[in-house]
């Protein structure tokens, strides 16, 4: 499929330097691009290859001074990264789109209701009462458990299992191997030292425009609704617990877990390999640094921790500086405390 510069630059708001036929049928690295290939640039550390570069159509930002000529066409737009995700989104629309039908061998329970343009790969299970929107693909070996709801152009990638009860907003899209719904860590220590499982009866509900990583888990509430709101961000290998509220547009990186019945704000930033126990509130904004342990709640919206206990993230920046002196440090201490003793001896 061939897309011309000027088609392009209608899609994302661009002006076209150079020709408005250049056309091109994929997309290739600014360093490495071939001719028929688009590119683009948005961190400057890559600039010199805007003259070097053989894409026929190149991505910048409006405000993008030249140095030299470019042998390509260019599209100028206000910001060049988001220009070519909304790029590579239409693109990756026009594709899934093209996938419809159901392929052998799949099951799909008699109760179950189905939307137009639905696509069900092979060996996925489709339970009773489910019911999937318009647009929704489901790829290979996913497992949809009773009465799960998926709204319209969500995509479940292959894998995924899904248990009873939850519900998945619009355009939300889960990657391969995650799993939603499972039993929350719920054990009750009993007299004898054994422990007595607390039933899961809640469920897990997703809201619109989320994307999940793979292979992450988001337990299913004791009661009510373990929560990800709309616009949230969950990359790869991630824990989220029973009950737990995950707020709008909040993004988690990998490896990171948060314990059961925290409340995440709106907008927080989580690094790779944070943990945050349970039972705490994240303030909107709130910014955790990567393989930060949180174990009380943060109440100041936009705050900045690192470390573990986690704590000000400037003041964590102080203690380290200082830390590192430690051993100078100790030594003035030291040369201090002769020159006062010398003092003291002088006196008597």
């Amino acid at each position: 499929m061939q897309f011309t510069a000027a088609q392009i630059a209608m899609i994302i708001n661009g002006k076209v330097e150079g020709d408005p036929n250049a056309a091109v049928g994929s997309f290739g690295k600014i360093e490495e691009a071939k001719a028929g290939q688009l590119a683009f640039l948005a961190n400057p550390k890559y600039e010199d290859f805007l003259y070097s570069t053989e894409a026929s159509i190149i991505i910048i930002s409006a405000s993008q001074e030249l140095k030299e000529p470019v042998k390509g066409t260019l599209i100028r737009v206000e910001d060049a990264y988001t220009a070519f995700a909304t790029l590579l989104t239409k693109y990756q629309e026009v594709m899934t789109q093209q996938m419809v039908g159901t392929q052998d061998p799949v099951y799909v329970a008699s109760s179950a209701k189905l939307g137009e343009n639905i696509f069900l790969g092979a060996f996925c299970y489709i339970g009773e009462g489910v019911v999937l929107g318009n647009n929704v693909k489901i790829f290979p070996n996913a497992y949809i458990g009773n009465k799960v709801t998926i709204g319209d152009n969500s995509i479940v990638h292959p894998g995924v299992k899904i248990y009873h009860d939850c519900v998945i907003g619009k355009n939300v899209t889960i990657h391969a191997g995650t799993v939603l719904g499972s039993d929350g860590f719920g054990f009750a220590p009993q007299p004898d030292g054994s422990f007595k499982k607390v039933p899961q009866i809640g469920n897990v509900i997703v809201e619109d425009f989320v994307e999940i990583g793979a292979n992450a888990t988001i337990d299913r509430a004791t009661i009510g609704s373990t929560v990800i709101r709309s616009g949230a961000k969950l990359d790869n290998l991630i824990q989220i617990a029973h009950n737990v509220e995950v707020g709008n547009n909040t993004v988690i990186a990998a490896q990171a877990g948060v314990s059961g019945s925290t409340k995440l704000g709106n907008n927080v930033m989580i690094g790779g390999q944070a943990g945050i126990v349970g039972h705490i509130t994240i303030a909107d904004g709130a910014r955790i640094n990567a393989q930060s342990g949180v174990s009380k709640s943060i109440k100041t919206n936009n705050a900045a921790v690192t470390g573990s206990p986690a704590f000000d993230y400037t003041s964590a920046l102080r203690s380290q500086a200082v830390s590192r002196n430690l051993p100078e440090l100790e030594k003035r201490i030291k040369e201090l405390e002769k020159l006062v003793q010398q003092l003291l001896a002088e006196k008597v």
